[in-house]
């Protein structure tokens, strides 16, 4: 008889590709999945999975009205449908699973993020004592928890002497060989094909995530074009800033896609780019999807010099760091990495040596051992 297992997260259920892989993953160890979100005006159809999804409805779609709405319907949700265990997504669905685990209920809390110091609350001091507290008031009672690298990790180790568990967010491993030269790829996307490229990627591609800079640098970058692709509050900004630097003809841009279609315009591209700043503890700590996403597709890369992506860059030799996010510094490190150098063809060889180590295949093994020992 199947274990149920209900996954619980605030977002659409489209583009979290942490939570898809961890599904997907329970899905193969024998669990009856069922994956909760909610449904926004512009949420794309879901596509097909092995396990049961659905996406409440909601009246409020920010503000303090939301979140309250949302913690009450997912705790009605979890009322109606019985399952032995619980996988809380973040902070904004811990207190509904939280309320509904027990020793009948076992629960698993994977938090993505440094929560409590998420940009939008740095300067909402209610709204964030208010989230402190209802992680101060549960975290030291939870049994498993999962975070997504070694520094967060270390912050809640020390704020609440838990040992978590780290499984990073790098995607399945990917194969060069299987998909079309460079060339050919873009010519398939309709993007320009014999000139130098950079990607930005993401679903939370925000102001203070290095954006507007890259937008910027191309007027020191003769030729070259950037690729935006994702989502974010900064992206109505973009084309405006294009326009006043004169480089909107450079300038792609490009709403989030399923991941299949995401990794084929990585692969077209000759760099990319994750350029979060130091401006609060939760970029500073950051461990982007897309580093991980770049690496496998074997784009070097050029990043922030924030802890966690410095480690990864250094040990893999992946690419080059910038102290300072500005348009000078990411056009300088571009023409450091212009497409057909030494240096990029040494680091776009280093970025597939370190494929397969930097996979899920082998990243989940630390999370099945975890579940198969519930």
């Amino acid at each position: 008889m199947k274990r149920r297992i209900i996954v619980s997260v605030i977002n659409d259920l489209v583009s979290d590709q942490r939570v898809k892989r961890s599904c997907a993953l329970l899905h193969e160890l024998g669990f009856e999945v069922l994956l909760v979100g909610r449904i926004l005006p512009g949420s794309p159809a879901l596509d097909q999975r092995p396990y049961a999804m659905h996406r409440m409805k909601l009246w409020f779609r920010r503000g303090a009205l939301f979140y309250l709405e949302f913690q009450i319907r997912l705790w009605y949700f979890l009322l109606r449908h019985p399952s032995e265990y619980l996988l809380s997504n973040d902070l904004d669905t811990l207190l509904p699973n939280f309320l509904h685990s027990g020793r009948r209920r076992k629960m698993v809390y994977d938090t993505h993020e440094y929560f409590t110091a998420v940009p939008e609350l740095q300067h909402s001091p209610v709204k964030r004592k208010i989230w402190e507290s209802i992680e101060a008031a549960i975290f030291p009672r939870l049994e498993h928890v999962i975070t997504v690298n070694d520094s967060i990790a270390s912050i809640y180790h020390k704020l609440y002497g838990k040992k978590l568990l780290v499984i990073r967010n790098v995607p399945a491993g990917l194969s060069r060989a299987e998909y079309p030269e460079r060339r050919e790829l873009r010519a398939m996307l309709g993007l320009p094909e014999d000139k130098p490229m950079m990607i930005l990627q993401g679903s939370g591609i925000n102001i203070q995530r290095g954006a507007e800079e890259a937008v910027a640098s191309l007027a020191f970058l003769p030729g070259w074009y950037l690729l935006i692709v994702g989502s974010g509050d900064v992206f109505p900004l973009l084309p405006g800033l294009a326009e006043k630097s004169g480089v909107r003809d450079r300038l792609i841009i490009r709403n989030r896609m399923p991941w299949a279609e995401l990794v084929k315009h990585t692969m077209a591209a000759d760099i990319g780019l994750s350029l979060d700043k130091d401006t609060n503890l939760n970029y500073r700590f950051s461990l982007p999807n897309k580093l991980f996403d770049y690496i496998q597709c074997g784009v070097p890369v050029i990043g922030s010099s924030l802890p966690e992506i410095k480690r990864i860059v250094e040990r893999y030799n992946a690419g080059l760091l910038i102290d300072i996010v500005d348009a000078k510094s990411v056009a300088q490190a571009a023409l450091q990495l212009t497409p057909g150098s030494s240096a990029h063809k040494a680091c776009a060889a280093a970025c597939l040596s370190a494929a397969p180590e930097l996979c899920w295949e082998r990243e989940k093994q630390s999370l099945a051992g975890l579940f198969a020992g519930l």
